[in-house]
């Protein structure tokens, strides 16, 4: 705010809205908004909520209008003396500058108090970052022995699918191999089958075969101890004699 500002803030904490209309002015010089002077000036005795002073004076606080008409501007000092015209002009530039000095001194504290809560934040910040940083660090190592380990499997699988492969190949082998058996087998077993004898002409051609085959194949010629041949008869039980 400066002197060539034309508008006043309240000085109601939490409130500093830009005033218009009317505004209470208390002889502590700040001034408030009709909405907060109306509020507070009610009670007795009055207190100002800026500075806590004790308003007890019949004009401790006045209820001023800020955008005076032409007539009341040429009527309010009408008839005073220079020096009481510059006096009071002097205490209205006063209380001006005074509201002007507060304004920078809060503006100021705003400031600083945002300062430092920029440098708290910037702290906070900074650790954040720290923290973040050792954090990707641990995740960086954390990813790289992943991909060790990632790469240590995919040798083994990169293994095991070449024995697998070659498993499959033995096993396509040996299958080949185990169907020529069985179709070898399955030829030999019909072959077998079509030389089978035929079950009434084969039973009696055994039995015919059986019936000229001896009990006991005969013995016909034997050589004596002196060397003479010596014929033995089958039917003879002991078949020890002889004809000559």
């Amino acid at each position: 705010m400066s002197f060539c500002d034309d508008t006043l803030l309240c000085n109601f904490p939490k409130c500093r809205t830009k005033l218009s209309g009317f505004a209470w002015v208390t002889a502590c010089s700040h001034v408030f908004c009709d909405q907060h002077g109306s509020g507070e000036f009610s009670r007795s005795p009055a207190i100002c909520p800026a500075c806590s002073s004790a308003l007890s004076g019949k004009l401790d606080i006045v209820r001023t209008e800020l955008s005076p008409s032409e007539e009341y501007k040429a009527m309010v000092l009408a008839g005073l003396r220079p020096d009481v015209i510059l006096d009071i002009s002097a205490r209205a530039l006063a209380f001006w500058s005074y509201q002007v000095h507060q304004e920078r001194m809060f503006q100021e504290y705003s400031l600083s108090r945002a300062e430092a809560q920029l440098k708290q934040m910037d702290k906070v910040l900074t650790q954040q970052n720290q923290s973040r940083e050792v954090e990707l660090s641990g995740m960086r190592g954390e990813i790289a022995s992943l991909k060790k380990v990632m790469e240590e499997y995919k040798r083994k699988y990169s293994e095991v699918s070449e024995r697998l492969m070659e498993r499959n190949r033995q096993y396509q082998k040996l299958q080949g191999l185990y169907d020529s058996l069985r179709l070898r087998n399955m030829v030999v077993d019909v072959g077998d089958r079509h030389m089978l004898p035929q079950p009434g002409r084969n039973d009696y051609n055994v039995g015919m075969a059986r019936r000229g085959t001896p009990q006991r194949s005969p013995q016909f010629l034997s050589v004596a101890p002196d060397g003479d041949s010596q014929f033995f008869s089958c039917l003879e039980a002991d078949g020890a004699k002889s004809f000559f």
